[in-house]
């Protein structure tokens, strides 16, 4: 009997990333296609450049298709993940209407104006790709949150009038909706010429983003959370209702059709104040860690893991994306003196991500009355055995990081494993491809100081914001 193979697509805010698995969650080959930068005429609005989503899954699909030196033909199912929060109009034969918004677009969390006649349709991001793959206009239940006139607890269009009238959507602009794991539709002729991908292969519905995530690092039980490292950083739970009236958890849709993701809050622009900090540095930091044989993130680590932890009291606020409800709210960097090096910024930027989680995690923690014994880091960030490091001393627990670290992919293959009957189930499918690769354990002195330090950082804002809320009036 001839290998399986399965494509799992993960299309973030920064690449489109399509990457071809075996049954045992083994990644064959792999490819990746960096979104434009995004379009920002004015304050508050995030537009996608042109057709950008669409563009970078074709190039990065035809990059992996020629990689692949399998048999096409046992390719079984492409799982589909997209970026949540986002919004496309589309005409009436499913192009764009106009640029699609960001998830950091204020107008995402707005009602709709129809404003655009040319607009047909709204939809999230995963429904504008189902329709360029397949032709179909259907899309995952579970990638409609905040802002749609959605049922959390049917897993359906609301059947309540008002809700439409509220988000401004009429019924006949939205797509059918599908549960996880469901088949979308099958790869049209069209968009096999575009992207690579075997004519007539089943496209298997996800969820959001993160749920994605969450099932592709294996993140199940009342003990275990994961944080994902990305634009927006955020942790996970497993879980089993839809809880109302939470302030630190956020029940989302889960990638398990009728359960539920516990969501923490989180962090806007978390690992693009990383990028954004290697970006400033210029060509000839990349260059010095090119002549060294490394990349740049790399260097930077080398040089963050000869500072002490703590960062000699320098400390960073990761409000780089201000919310919507505090647009005064400015990113901090604060404690510097003639101590303090590129390597202590880096790191400084490292301990805040992982200080500000714990906080999250620690409400949520609280909010649910459970404790954690482990915590999973997936995302690029994992790939650093400082940042792991840093996130076992602050959270007090082992931390670990899985074989395959880019668990979005891994997530969209499993859903279409299941539909191909590959496994008979979710947590079949988890037992057989999720694999822990490493594992932190927490250094005592580490957590001691971090503890300290978490008293004064916790405190930061409640003496900032003041200042910020002047400083806002003369620089908006």
């Amino acid at each position: 009997m001839s290998e399986k193979y399965i494509i799992g697509i993960d299309e973030g805010s920064q690449s489109a990333k399509i990457l071809i698995f075996d049954t045992k969650g083994n990644i064959v080959c792999e490819a990746k296609q960096a979104l434009r930068p995004y379009n920002l005429p004015e304050p508050g609005i995030v537009e996608h450049p042109d057709d950008d989503w669409w563009d970078a899954i074709c190039a990065a699909g035809r990059k992996c298709m020629a990689k692949f030196e399998g048999n096409k033909e046992d390719i079984v199912g492409i799982g589909l993940c997209t970026i949540r929060y986002c919004r496309a109009y589309l005409k009436e034969d499913g192009t764009l209407a106009q640029p699609a918004l960001s998830w950091m677009d204020v107008r995402v969390s707005q009602p709709y104006e129809h404003t655009n006649p040319d607009v047909k349709y709204i939809v999230a991001s995963s429904g504008y790709i189902t329709h360029r793959l397949t032709g179909e206009r259907k899309d995952t239940v579970a990638n409609y949150e905040g802002g749609w006139p959605i049922d959390v607890d049917k897993w359906d269009w609301s059947d309540d009038p008002e809700a439409y009238k509220a988000t401004g959507m009429p019924r006949e602009m939205l797509f059918d909706l599908v549960m996880p794991g469901d088949v979308l539709g099958y790869v049209t002729e069209e968009a096999s010429e575009a992207t690579g991908f075997p004519q007539g292969l089943p496209v298997v519905a996800t969820s959001n983003d993160k749920a994605v995530e969450g099932l592709g690092t294996g993140c199940m039980g009342d003990t275990t959370a994961c944080i994902s490292l990305g634009t927006y950083t955020a942790a996970m739970m497993e879980g089993k209702e839809n809880l109302k009236n939470t302030t630190a958890v956020w029940p989302k849709f889960s990638c398990v059709p009728n359960k539920y993701l516990y969501d923490s809050n989180g962090i806007r622009r978390g690992m693009w104040t990383i990028s954004w900090f290697r970006e400033i540095l210029g060509d000839s930091y990349m260059k010095m860690a090119e002549e060294k044989g490394m990349s740049a993130e790399e260097l930077l680590s080398e040089e963050a893991s000869q500072v002490p932890a703590g960062s000699d009291g320098l400390m960073t606020v990761l409000d780089w994306l201000a919310p919507v409800d505090a647009r005064y709210k400015k990113g901090i960097m604060i404690g510097f003196d003639g101590r303090h090096t590129r390597g202590h910024i880096y790191r400084s930027i490292l301990e805040a991500v992982a200080m500000t989680m714990k906080k999250h995690v620690d409400d949520m923690c609280q909010e649910l009355n459970v404790k954690l014994d482990k915590i999973i880091i997936t995302g690029g960030g994992s790939n650093s055995d400082l940042f792991m490091q840093i996130f076992a001393d602050v959270f007090h627990i082992p931390a670990v990081r899985n074989v395959v670290n880019g668990a979005a992919g891994l997530g969209s293959a499993i859903c279409a494993a299941v539909a191909a009957g590959v496994y008979a189930s979710f947590d079949e499918a988890v037992e057989n491809m999720v694999r822990i690769k490493d594992e932190f354990l927490p250094d005592e002195e580490h957590t001691k100081l971090y503890d300290r330090m978490g008293e004064v950082y916790r405190d930061i804002t409640n003496h900032t914001d003041e200042i910020l809320k002047k400083s806002y009036e003369i620089f908006q």
